[in-house]
């Protein structure tokens, strides 16, 4: 166990960030996948939110920034082709 008082701090916090990093990367994977199962014009609506929030993600490294950049790509050609 941790015996400096920044050290019990920074446990606390990064459980905190852990948690809510979770919390976030499952937000958006659930809404990827309702925009794959989404008919065209719900698709094209839900698009720029869901990009947005992938950006998030990447900005704040809870996925790399190529991972987000494929997300994009393929989730902006599955819409295009609907």
């Amino acid at each position: 166990m941790a015996n400096h008082k920044s050290a019990l701090k920074r446990i606390r916090s990064n459980e905190t960030k852990r948690l809510r990093n979770r919390y976030q990367h499952k937000t958006t994977r659930n809404a990827i996948k309702k925009l794959r199962d989404a008919d065209k014009k719900e698709a094209e609506a839900m698009l720029p939110s869901v990009l947005s929030m992938v950006d998030k993600l990447a900005k704040k490294n809870i996925i790399h920034d190529n991972k987000a950049a494929n997300l994009k790509s393929n989730l902006t050609k599955h819409v295009a082709a609907l």
